[in-house]
């Protein structure tokens, strides 16, 4: 019911929205969860097993009860958790995990079958008879399973994913995190102050009390001003900081448009990437349940959550409210809800020397042991020493102490310590480099302590900073937290711990009971932990219960494993921009416009468009353009965009070593402005790409790589130094769009080369050098890819439109010009040069005649796995040449003349061919069994497809410049 002059909801705009069919109102303000609630609406939906009768148990993300549909006009989003689901006119949410309507539903036959469906029951039932399995047990299962569902259509909302970079990243605005941003920001940092929920106070809000002398709620308005007035400070409101990640980077989400109207150009949620030098994690703390028997009843909830109710949205969730908690804090329930004019039915508190002052019935030393009410709570029994007794209640506030909330600082492996005063776990003291727990997050329990803890973090990461900031810490509470651990009361019922996979003490005690006692193995036993909220509510009365159930301690029986993200992500945030032509983005080089403006048609080479040809009045077909572009190389000078290729920016003390690690040859020794040739390796010792390495400084590489392999190499390399040499001094970064790279090939290269540069170079082969172009700092590599004397010409992206164009009008007048793929895939292969239509993944460097380049003075990854047995030898297929008369086709497969063609007789297969004008015949490569020991062989070419049949002659790989004369000249 509402409350008259309670909450922050904005009693001037009522809200109409529509939950399970029927309309209800609320205002501005309103979560759905206390709308309802404003409603006397508690029934929101089933557990996930029992399908046992759920209403909100929390206020907040962590709710394990209260999860709805939202059903949109172009999507429907299932899981959303009505605790932190804003009202907005219009919105539209149905309850889920139900087979018929929520009040009636069918599945709950489920409880009555508890019996034989406790937990593991699946990991015993359903192995026989085993023809039932398909037929009948799958289909029942995969009915039964999830919790919400999804329309089945494409979702076409928007969403988006953005970067923030700051000196300091405070997560959480509760007393600890403001006073945290306040003391950051007015040093001068940059600070990104990132709060979950839609307003910025945390527990203040809910809570009150005196701060410096002022309502609480004042004091927070006052810092909140003074936060947005500071043009360093950036306040992320509504955004979940859902996981920590390696060097200062945090994953956030922020829901922009969930609480509203859904508009065309309104984006639902905006996935986050920060980089932060120093993070203040003031995430507070989640109250506790306690296991009690029939615990889960609507109607009954966290103390804190009927307080938020109350404070923050002017909703009280009962008429008769009763409290059940072991601390003094909670008694604040009592008193706001009687000075808001509620009734509190009476006070329960197990520790029989608790203060009693409160105007209401106290009873101290006693518990709870049992409620009554299917679809709501109507009352409880309570026990006192041997005396029972009943009271008359719609709503439990319940609390068994605080957990801080401590997941951010466990996710790159870090383990909590048990705190026995505190009966909670608290985190470990840097297990997130650069990040600082405090305020309740770190066991600081009191309004001061939260206060004192957020302030010296901020001091220090200031001060680590190189800046300076006085700010006056204001006077508080600091009252003790005293607790007396209550995880369990004693009784025959179920007395229930995860609300959402509905897994009861029983069940725990049941898992140490058949020898699952290691944590990791109750939980999956159980599932206890498992459902959306992740056990936010319930892991530690569990980890307490087995701890019991196998006389061990609780730091002794440890925790489970915390894995990003804290709060769930929508797979559409996280990968914002990857739908529809965005999944395959399209890549144009600086250099498109030009080449679209002579004629050229494009083709896709991986991501990338790029030329195929130039064709030139009166050529009739890409032929034409192709012979006439590969003689024009051979002959005069050719100019191609290569910016395509990968390239990777390496720096670093062990820079060398490094790439002494990742490719088979040595890159340690090479000398400063040289370039070399290196094959790079999987694991399972398979070719994964080739490229250079130039070597531009002592502690400085750039590494080239093709382009079909970008994108693999860089993860690669990500992977490598993370999982083998992490402490090594090396960082690399791809630049691959941060310059335009062009090839300049032929006997007259080296006189256009020197046309542009600013001071003529006269580079030895594979050689690099800074030079100046018109006034810019560009890069110049002396690499071929033709055969011919080459360069590479590399100039920052936004110069590359502009020096394309100057190049073909240069070579141009020097009889040349501008030529494609299709060029470029004839001159390689004349010269044998390899591509990813050759290292596809199923070759070796033997395969590829490339084997001495495996060195043996040094370990690489995959040098081992690639001398293992069948990966090596004469019954290998091995990189061949091949000539033709007539046309030829890769993709066609190779025979010994006069044998039957079937796949027993296969003897290998090719992989790239074309017509070559330099030689007058068709040549290819291709994969033959002990190719190499077969040169001069003929062999029979089959192409069903294409109705090819050809003899071929087997030829060395180079049939151009065989002896590199002409690339070394």
């Amino acid at each position: 019911m509402r409350i008259d002059g309670k909450g922050l909801i904005d009693r001037t705009k009522p809200v109409r929205f529509r939950f399970d069919g029927k309309d209800y109102a609320g205002y501005k303000g309103d979560t759905l969860a206390s709308a309802l609630l404003a409603n006397d609406v508690r029934l929101v939906g089933r557990s996930f097993k029992y399908h046992r009768p759920r209403g909100a148990l929390t206020a907040g993300s962590e709710e394990p009860n209260a999860m709805v549909e939202i059903i949109g006009a172009k999507n429907q989003t299932p899981n959303v958790r009505a605790t932190v689901q804003e009202v907005f006119e219009g919105l539209v949410a149905q309850s889920q995990n139900r087979f018929g309507s929520l009040k009636y539903d069918l599945m709950a036959v489920n409880d009555y079958l508890s019996p034989f469906l406790s937990a593991g029951f699946y990991y015993k039932t359903f192995m026989w008879p085993r023809a039932f399995w398909e037929g009948l047990y799958e289909p029942i299962i995969r009915r039964a399973a999830g919790l919400g569902s999804l329309s089945g259509k494409h979702d076409e909302g928007v969403y988006e994913k953005a970067f923030a970079f700051c000196d300091v990243l405070v997560i959480g605005a509760g007393p600890a995190g403001l006073m945290a941003a306040l003391t950051a920001g007015r040093s001068g940092a940059d600070v990104i102050l990132a709060e979950e929920s839609h307003h910025l106070g945390g527990r203040l809000l809910s809570d009150g009390g005196v701060i410096g002398g002022m309502a609480a709620a004042d004091w927070v308005a006052q810092v909140v001003a003074e936060l947005t007035a500071l043009p360093n400070v950036r306040i992320m409101l509504r955004t979940a900081v859902t996981g920590a990640y390696d060097n200062g980077t945090y994953g956030a989400l922020e829901r922009v448009g969930l609480h509203k109207a859904a508009r065309p150009s309104l984006p639902r949620e905006c996935f986050w990437r920060i980089v932060a030098g120093h993070a203040v994690l003031a995430s507070g703390a989640l109250e506790r349940h306690v296991a009690f028997q029939d615990n889960d009843r609507p109607g009954i909830m966290l103390a804190s959550a009927v307080r938020t109710y109350l404070n923050r949205y002017g909703v009280s969730p009962g008429k008769r409210v009763t409290v059940f908690a072991n601390t003094d804090a909670a008694r604040g329930v009592a008193r706001d809800l009687m000075a808001a004019g509620v009734t509190v039915a009476a006070i329960i508190d197990p520790r029989p020397d608790a203060s009693s002052v409160e105007d209401c019935p106290v009873h101290l030393g006693a518990e709870v042991i049992g409620t009554r009410g299917r679809l709501g709570l109507t009352g409880i029994t309570a026990r006192k020493g041997s005396e029972t007794f009943e009271i008359e209640t719609d709503c439990l506030a319940v609390s068994g102490g605080w957990n801080p909330t401590i997941h951010l600082t466990c996710h790159m492996n870090g383990r909590p310590r048990w705190n026995e005063e505190l009966a909670a776990f608290v985190p470990m003291e840097g297990a997130v480099p650069g990040l600082v727990a405090v305020g309740a997050a770190n066991g600081s329990m009191s309004t001061h302590g939260a206060l004192a803890s957020g302030h010296a973090a901020a001091v220090r990461a200031a001060e680590a900073l190189g800046r300076r900031v006085s700010v006056d810490l204001p006077q508080a509470e600091d009252a003790p937290y005293v607790i007396k651990a209550l995880w369990q009361v004693p009784g025959k019922g179920r007395a229930w711990l995860d609300f959402a996979n509905d897994v009861t003490t029983k069940d725990v005690k049941l898992s140490a009971q058949e020898g699952f006692r290691s944590v990791e193995h109750m939980k999956r036993y159980t599932t206890q932990g498992m459902a959306p909220d992740q056990g936010k509510n319930s892991n530690v009365a569990a980890l307490a219960v087995l701890a019991d159930a196998t006389g061990r301690g609780i730091a002794e029986t440890g925790v489970t494993t915390f894995r990003p993200p804290y709060t769930p992500v929508s797979i559409a945030a996280m990968g914002a921009g990857g739908r529809g032509a965005g999944f395959a983005p399209q890549r144009f080089l600086t250099s498109d416009q030009a080449s679209r403006d002579r004629g050229a048609p494009m083709i896709e080479a991986g991501l990338w468009y790029r030329p195929s040809y130039f064709p030139k009045p009166g050529e009739a077909t890409w032929r034409e353009a192709c012979d006439r572009e590969v003689n024009m190389v051979r002959e005069a000078v050719g100019v191609a965009d290569v910016s395509t290729l990968g390239k990777i920016d390496i720096q670093g003390k062990d820079a060398g070593r490094f790439l002494d690690f990742v490719y088979t040859n040595t890159f340690s020794t090479l000398p400063v402005g040289r370039v070399r040739y290196g094959l790079m390796l999987r694991e399972d010792g398979m070719v994964l790409d080739d490229g250079t390495s130039a070597r531009l400084g002592d502690q400085h590489y750039l590494m080239t790589t093709t382009t079909a392999a970008a994108g693999l190499v860089m993860r690669h390399l990500d992977f490598v130094h993370q999982a083998f040499c992490a402490d090594w001094q090396v960082r690399f970064i791809s630049v691959t769009e941060a310059w335009a790279q062009f090839a300049v090939a032929g006997p007259k290269a080296r006189a256009l080369v020197n046309s542009f540069l600013e001071t003529p170079v006269d580079l030895p082969f594979m050689g690099v050098a800074p030079v100046r172009i018109g006034g810019v700092d560009a890069r110049l590599f002396r690499i071929s890819f033709s055969g011919e004397e080459g360069y590479e010409i590399a100039v920052p992206t936004r110069y590359g439109e502009a020096l394309f164009r100057d190049l073909v009008a240069r070579a141009e007048t020097m009889g040349g010009g501008p030529y494609g793929m299709e060029a470029l895939n004839v001159l390689r292969i004349e010269k044998g040069f390899i591509t990813h239509a050759e290292i596809h993944g199923r070759v070796t460097a033997h395969d590829i005649g490339l084997e001495k380049m495996v060195s043996a003075k040094k370990d690489c990854i995959g040098k081992a796995a690639a001398k293992r047995p069948g990966l090596w030898g004469p019954e290998r297929e091995q990189l061949v040449g091949l000539k033709a008369s007539d046309a030829i086709s890769a993709g066609a497969h190779l025979f010994v003349p006069g044998a039957e063609v079937h796949r027993e007789t296969d003897q290998g297969y090719v992989t790239s061919v074309g017509w070559s004008p330099t030689m007058g015949a068709w040549l290819g490569l291709a994969f033959l069994k002990d190719g190499r020991a077969r040169i001069g062989e003929k062999v029979r070419l089959v192409d069903h497809l294409r109705g090819l049949d050809v003899i071929c002659e087997v030829c060395n790989p180079v049939v151009h410049d065989p002896e590199g004369e002409k690339l070394r000249a």
